[in-house]
């Protein structure tokens, strides 16, 4: 099994090493999966787990002061699953595959997704919040009323960019997924580019890639699409420099991308101070 794991694009971490650590041996519980779709989720789950990373447990709050995290996944063979804005859900990607698995849909969204969650046996109902994001949430002065009202506020502080991402192949088969907490202070509801196929998680024949980073110029470009139809020309290491120079020009936008091909080769790229990946 090859793997590739990423921890997000944005600004560096405070902990680096800690991170990289926890990268590293989730790439190595990954690579001992039958499955690269249990490889993927067996990468992200560690992640979604730890608060250094933006995934399930202290994760970026949103303007109404609630976590919600969003995954997608996808196969070779285009399998595809996704969920997003669901409150209480450490393991999105899991959801994410349960959709791909178990329904006729690509994406559930919402409290209809989290109780999907719940009867298909993932854990709901957590308090994704820790002592450091409920400060950081207050000292902003968070505002009152209903989304609309908050508008003005979301202007002045929606920030953030990290994300958690995994591609693993066997030589035949091959995955791609992509777990968050979205991006820091956004409007109550807000959806990034993470459950968007092509967007922020894509896979087929060629390779699979995972996108990290702002996620609204990500969505519009379809970023994790455009790396892996780089693999029509170039390697994978080529290839996700193209799509990040690519995206670059286009969006102005800041990301990071990682990208597998079918044989194992590996290639990350980003436009931001820090991505930190891990392979095996």
């Amino acid at each position: 099994m090859h793997v590739i794991v990423h921890g997000g694009a944005g600004s560096p971490p405070e902990s680096p090493a800690t991170r990289q650590a926890t990268l590293t041996d989730a790439a190595e519980q990954a690579a001992k999966a039958e499955r690269p779709m249990e490889a993927v989720l067996a990468a992200l789950r560690p992640l979604e787990s730890d608060p250094a990373f933006n995934a399930g447990v202290g994760g970026a709050v949103q303007s109404d002061g609630e976590v919600r995290t969003d995954a997608g996944m996808m196969t070779h063979d285009g399998q595809t699953g996704a969920a997003c804005a669901m409150s209480g859900v450490v393991h999105a990607a899991d959801v994410a595959r349960t959709v791909a698995a178990e329904t006729p849909h690509v994406l559930l969204a919402g409290d209809e997704a989290v109780a999907f969650a719940a009867g298909s046996g993932v854990e709901t109902d957590r308090d994704l919040t820790t002592a450091e994001t409920r400060q950081r949430y207050e000292r902003a002065n968070p505002p009152d009323g209903d989304p609309a009202d908050h508008l003005d506020w979301v202007r002045e502080h929606f920030s953030g960019t990290d994300t958690v991402g995994a591609v693993a192949t066997d030589g035949d088969r091959l995955a791609a997924a992509t777990s968050t907490a979205g991006r820091w202070f956004a409007l109550a509801g807000r959806v990034g580019d993470v459950p968007q196929i092509g967007a922020g998680f894509y896979a087929d024949d060629r390779g699979g890639a995972s996108a990290t980073g702002e996620g609204e110029p990500i969505a519009r470009f379809g970023l994790a699409r455009h790396a892996v139809e780089q693999l029509d020309t170039y390697g994978p290491r080529q290839a996700a420099e193209e799509a990040i120079a690519d995206f670059e020009d286009a969006t102005g936008g800041r990301a990071g991308v990682i990208v597998l091909d079918r044989a194992g080769h590996t290639g990350a790229e980003r436009n931001t101070a820090a991505m930190q990946t891990a392979r095996r």
